[in-house]
């Protein structure tokens, strides 16, 4: 998946159906002078439906779309006859997409389950006809109901990644590369940070035909929360990973501190991010020879509060270890 194709934050206004008037016809027929009331019911409006579907996964689909409007319910005729209800409209979505009140920026619900359907603008009630209202002090009703009006939504969509590990780590620290190594991805890598504008997802496989899923979020840096950088704005996707893998080169000059750093940033975005299993990857660990690795070592254990592992996506080094670790902690 490209970056351009890659589309987590949609806003799209919606519009239901109206319902359709109740009829107010009086039956006419030879022979029978007086035949009464016989106007049917208006139809029902169509709902704006929004569906969960795990073939997609990305909002791509909706980024031209500004406007989506379900069919109006045709009114009521003869013979109480009902109108037909207005079509409905499905809005599919891929698992893990939060539907906002852009107005009010409250969170209507959100959909995680394939196939789950909520109905966000209900369509207008059809009215009823005048043969519902007659009685023996009124039998000739020359009234029907009209049908309900539609509602209207303006609705920010926003795709939470579903991963099962989440890498987490400062611009240029090797996570494009170590997706593209560990998975069948190719993110974009450069020599320069920000290369990652958009997050990038890629499948693990691992003994016995088994597999997770990763995802590599843009670089957070210092100030992330407060906007600086790529912001808060890709933080969100680290919400659904299960297990977060920190991502620290090995010539950072402190690499506890550059750890501390990246959970001051998760903690003031959302404090349930630090609930989460976390592991430290060093990598770039090819610049280091046997001598340096064991005095890094050394300084490691006495200041990292949780386990790490020394990788190198180029030359290959930890990469099965890493794997069994995130799988143990998956499992």
């Amino acid at each position: 998946m490209t970056e351009g194709n890659f589309v987590d934050y949609v806003k799209i206004h919606l519009t239901s159906g109206n319902g359709g008037k109740g009829s107010t016809h009086l039956h006419r027929e030879k022979y029978i002078t007086k035949g009464g009331p016989d106007g049917g019911d208006g139809g029902r409006g169509g709902h704006v439906i929004v569906r969960g579907n795990d073939n997609l996964w990305t909002l791509f689909h909706l980024k031209f779309q500004r406007h989506l409007r379900a069919g109006h319910g045709e009114h009521g005729s003869s013979g109480r006859s009902s109108g037909a209800d207005g079509e409905d409209v499905y809005l599919d979505v891929p698992l893990g997409t939060v539907i906002r009140d852009t107005e009010t920026n409250d969170v209507i619900f959100e959909i995680t389950e394939n196939g789950e359907e909520r109905i966000i603008c209900q369509g207008g009630m059809g009215g009823r006809g005048n043969w519902h209202f007659k009685s023996a002090t009124n039998q000739t009703p020359r009234y029907a109901q009209p049908g309900t009006p539609l509602e209207e939504k303006h609705v920010t969509l926003e795709l939470k990644l579903l991963a099962d590990v989440g890498l987490v780590g400062f611009p240029n620290a090797g996570k494009s590369t170590l997706l593209s190594v560990i998975t069948s991805a190719k993110p974009k890598i450069a020599d320069y940070e920000f290369t990652t504008l958009k997050p990038n997802l890629g499948i693990v496989k691992y003994r016995d035909f088994q597999t997770f899923v990763m995802a590599d979020i843009p670089g957070i840096i210092e100030g992330a929360a407060e906007g600086k950088g790529l912001g808060y704005y890709f933080l969100r996707h680290i919400e659904r990973n299960s297990t977060l893998l920190f991502l620290i080169p090995a010539d950072a000059e402190d690499i506890s501190k550059q750890y501390e750093i990246l959970l001051d940033e998760l903690r003031r975005y959302n404090p349930e991010m630090l609930d989460k299993d976390r592991l430290i990857a060093i990598s770039k660990c090819d610049m280091l020879d046997d001598e340096l690795q064991a005095e890094l070592k050394a300084e490691l254990d006495a200041t990292l509060p949780i386990d790490y592992i020394f990788i190198s996506a180029v030359a290959q080094q930890g990469i099965t270890e890493l794997k069994d670790k995130l799988w143990k902690m998956l499992n």
